[in-house]
């Protein structure tokens, strides 16, 4: 094997791994649990928001929104506020092309926190009410596809996250 690649293969060692599906956190915003549909196919990440609006605000143009963090449901029902960064044109995975707005928010996964670009759009017929897509995990996490719920997995406890042990892990 060439150099180059033991050497690139070896940085991804230290990286930890996220399985296809994780429970993100959006501090704040106050989400402390949703859960996310890890698509290394997707560019960039998406989420569920409806009654979307732009309205100017001290010459800074903002993006009103709310948002059910909880799949199937409609309650609760977050409302958020945050800078519109741009409006791009992003295919569905029908090829459906549209304008979205764009936002950033931090997230927070494994431990660690960190601002992601997030596109707005409906998900209430998808199966995750986000996306986590591939620049958001860009240098960060190794996916495996074969996994799910790598950073915890959601405790009857609304919100709070209980961390999977090894032999959790090893019994699948």
């Amino acid at each position: 094997m060439p150099e180059s690649k033991k050497g690139k293969r070896s940085a991804h060692a230290v990286k930890p791994v996220i399985g296809w599906r994780e429970w993100i956190r959006f501090p704040e915003l106050g989400i402390e649990a949703i859960k996310a549909k890890v698509d290394t196919g997707a560019r960039t990440s998406s989420l569920h928001a409806f009654d979307v609006e732009e309205v100017e605000e001290n010459g800074l143009t903002l993006i009103r929104f709310k948002i059910h963090p909880e799949q199937r449901v409609s309650r609760p029902t977050l409302s958020v506020e945050l800078p519109l960064l741009a409006r791009r044109r992003v295919r569905d995975s029908g090829g459906k092309a549209e304008f979205r707005p764009v936002v950033e928010a931090v997230i927070e996964l494994l431990g660690q926190r960190w601002p992601i670009e997030l596109t707005l759009t409906r998900r209430d017929a998808m199966g995750f009410r986000m996306l986590l897509g591939r620049q958001a995990i860009r240098r960060r996490f190794i996916v495996d596809p074969g996994d799910s719920y790598l950073a915890g997995k959601r405790s009857r406890k609304k919100g709070s996250l209980k961390k999977r042990s090894s032999s959790e892990r090893s019994e699948k």
